[in-house]
C-alpha cells in the first residue's frame, strides 16, 4: 500500500461517520507495517473516529496481527471514552507476550465498574499459562464462579487447559468429572484428552478417548501429538491411520504431528502420501506443512525431494531455511549447506539459535574447523546470539573431530553452563580416536555421574586401554559393568513395508513373520559366503520367495 493512498481518504472527512468507517475497515486491512499503522492512527484522530470503542477495537486487534502491540498498548491507555469490555477484551488478547500486563489489565476490568464476559476469562487463563502462575489461575477460577460463567464452554475449556498447562492434571479432570449430570461437549473432551497427552499420561488419554460417544479431527490430532510428542512415533503413525479408516479428514495440526512421526521412523511412503493429500487439497502454502515436509524427505534419505519442496516455495520462513540447512548438514552436504546459509542472509533473512546450531553442525560433518570458529565468533557480533550449551556442544565436537583436543578442553572450561553428556561423549569419542587415555578417563569421570548406565562409555573407554596394550584397565573396565549390572542397550531398527512401520530389535523373536525374515537372511548369508567366488569367474543365481 502505497502512503500517499492514506491521503487521499482525508476527503473522507466531509462524509459521515458511516461513510468513513468502511474506509477506514479497509485500511486496516491494507496495514503491513509501523508506517502503515500511524498513518491509520493519524486519520482515525483526524476525522475524529478515536472517541468510537469499536474503532479502537479494530484498531488495536489489527496492531495486535502485525505484532505491535506495544504500540496498541499506548493507544488503549490514552484512550478517552472509558473503554467497554469489547476493547478490555482485544487489549488482553494484544498482550499475549506480555501475560503480566495482560493480567494486570484484566484486574483492572472489575475495578472500572465492567463485569468480565466468557471472552475476559479464556484470554486471562491464557496469560496464566504463560506465566505458570497457578494461584492466579486458582483465583480466576473462583472469579468464574461469581460471575456464573464457570459452566460456559469456552470458560470451562480454558480452564481444563490452564490446569493441565500448569502440572494439575488431578484438578483438571475434577473439573470434568464434575459435569457428570451434564451434556459434556466434544470440545470438553477434546479438552481433556490434549490435558493428558500434554503432560504425557497417554494411557488415560487413551482411554478417554476410546470412551468418548463423539469424536471430531481435534480428538484424534490430540492424541496423534501427544504420541509424537512423547517420542512413540509408531503409535501415533497408528492412530493416524486408524483416523483415515474412520474417514475423518486430517486437519494441518493433525498432519503436521504424522509427519514429525514420519521423520522419526523415515517412514518416507506415509510421508509421500500426506504430501499428495496436501496438494490435493490445496494446503501447500501453508508455510509449517512444507517445514514438515522438508524435514521429512531430508530424514527419510530424499534430501532431493526436500530441496524441490524448499524450491517451490514462495514464502519461506526462518524455520524454512534453517530446516534446510539440517537436512543437507544430515546428509554430509555440510559445504552445501554453508551455500544455502550464505543464500539465507543474501535474502535477509536472520537466522536464529536453532540455524547456528544447524550451521556449526554442517561444519563439523565436513571438518571445515576455521569456517566453524568464524561462524562460532559472528554469532554474537554480528546476530547478538549468545551461544548456548548446544553451540558450544557443536563446536567442542568440530574441535574434537578434527584433533584440536586442547583447543576443545579450553572451549569447555570457558563455557558459561555445566557441559551435558553430549559434550563429555564427543571428548571420550575423540579420546578413541587420538588414543588419548587422560582426556577419555577425564570424560568417563563426568559420563559415570551424568549417565551411568550407559554401557557405551565404559565400551568406548575400554577400547582406549586395549589400543594402548593396556589390558588391565580394559578388563576392569568390562568386569565393573558386569558387577554392577550394566547391560548394552540393544540396538534397534525400522523398516517400512506395504505404508507399515516395523521394529525389530536385536535379540527379540516376537515379530509375527520372524521364521520367514530369519530364512531369507540365512540365504542372504549364503549369497555374501560366496561373493568371492563371483571374483574368481564363479556366478550363482539366488532366488528368494517374495510372497
Amino acid at each position: 500500500m502505497k502512503s500517499n493512498s492514506l491521503l487521499k481518504h482525508k476527503r473522507l472527512m466531509c462524509t459521515t461517520t458511516n461513510t468513513r468507517i468502511p474506509h477506514l475497515f479497509t485500511l486496516l486491512n491494507q496495514c503491513s507495517n509501523i508506517k502503515h499503522i500511524h498513518q491509520t492512527h493519524a486519520f482515525i484522530i483526524f476525522t475524529g473516529l478515536d472517541h468510537d470503542n469499536l474503532i479502537l477495537t479494530r484498531f488495536i486487534d489489527s496492531c495486535s496481527s502485525l505484532r505491535f502491540s506495544d504500540y496498541a498498548f499506548s493507544v488503549f491507555t490514552h484512550h478517552k471514552p472509558p473503554p467497554d469490555i469489547h476493547l478490555y477484551n482485544t487489549m488482553i488478547k494484544a498482550l499475549s507476550d506480555s501475560p503480566s500486563k495482560a493480567i494486570t489489565l484484566f484486574n483492572n476490568i472489575q475495578a472500572t465498574g465492567l463485569r468480565p464476559n466468557n471472552y475476559s476469562f479464556p484470554f486471562a487463563l491464557k496469560a496464566v499459562v504463560k506465566l505458570s502462575a497457578i494461584e492466579m489461575g486458582r483465583q480466576i477460577h473462583c472469579q468464574t464462579i461469581q460471575t456464573g460463567l464457570d459452566l460456559d464452554l469456552h470458560v470451562l475449556t480454558a480452564l481444563i487447559r490452564m490446569y493441565a498447562s500448569c502440572a494439575r492434571i488431578s484438578d483438571a479432570r475434577k473439573l470434568f468429572d464434575g459435569l457428570r449430570n451434564r451434556i459434556k461437549h466434544v470440545t470438553l473432551w477434546n479438552a481433556m484428552v490434549a490435558a493428558y497427552a500434554k503432560v504425557g499420561d497417554l494411557n488415560n488419554a487413551l482411554a478417554l478417548f476410546e470412551s468418548m460417544t463423539e469424536r471430531n479431527v481435534i480428538s484424534w490430532t490430540a492424541l496423534i501429538s501427544g504420541y509424537a510428542q512423547m517420542d512413540l512415533p509408531n503409535e501415533a503413525i497408528t492412530i493416524f491411520r486408524k483416523m483415515q479408516l474412520q474417514n475423518v479428514k486430517p486437519d494441518e495440526i493433525a498432519m503436521l504431528a504424522a509427519l514429525s512421526a514420519c521423520s522419526r521412523l523415515g517412514a518416507l511412503e506415509l510421508g509421500v502420501w500426506i504430501h499428495n493429500y496436501i496438494n490435493k487439497h490445496g494446503l501447500y502454502t501453508t508455510v509449517p506443512l512444507n517445514n514438515a515436509l522438508i524435514d521429512m524427505y531430508a530424514k527419510s534419505g530424499k534430501i532431493g525431494k526436500a530441496l524441490l519442496v524448499f524450491e517451490n516455495m514462495k514464502i519461506k520462513s526462518v524455520v524454512t531455511w534453517t530446516t534446510m540447512i539440517a537436512g543437507l548438514a544430515l546428509h554430509g552436504l555440510g559445504r552445501e549447506a554453508l551455500d544455502m546459509f550464505s543464500r539465507m542472509e543474501k535474502a535477509r533473512m536472520k537466522p536464529n539459535e536453532i540455524t547456528f546450531i544447524a550451521i556449526l553442525s554442517a561444519c563439523s560433518h565436513v571438518g571445515l574447523v576455521e569456517l566453524g570458529r568464524y561462524y562460532f565468533n559472528i554469532m554474537k557480533s554480528r546476530y547478538e546470539i549468545e551461544p548456548r550449551i548446544e553451540h558450544y556442544g557443536c563446536m567442542i565436537d568440530l574441535l574434537s573431530r578434527a584433533g584440536y583436543l586442547q583447543e576443545a578442553q579450553q572451549l569447555l572450561m570457558k563455557m558459561p553452563c555445566e557441559a551435558n553428556a553430549a559434550i563429555w561423549g564427543s571428548l571420550l569419542a575423540a579420546s578413541n580416536i587420538y588414543g588419548d587415555a587422560d582426556l577419555g578417563e577425564c570424560a568417563m569421570h563426568h559420563l559415570i555421574k551424568l549417565e551411568p548406565n550407559n554401557s557405551g562409555n565404559y565400551a568406548i573407554l575400554s577400547n582406549i586401554y586395549a589400543s594402548l596394550g593396556r589390558w588391565k584397565e580394559s578388563g576392569m573396565l568390562r568386569k565393573v559393568m558386569n558387577d554392577t549390572g550394566i547391560k548394552k542397550m540393544p540396538g534397534c531398527s525400522y523398516v517400512e513395508v506395504s505404508n507399515r512401520v516395523h521394529e525389530f530389535i536385536a535379540g527379540d523373536m516376537s515379530h509375527l513373520d520372524f521364521d520367514r525374515i530369519h530364512q531369507l537372511q540365512c540365504k542372504m548369508i549364503e549369497q555374501l559366503k560366496v561373493a568371492e567366488h563371483v571374483q574368481n569367474g564363479h556366478f550363482e543365481l539366488f532366488e528368494f520367495d517374495e510372497r
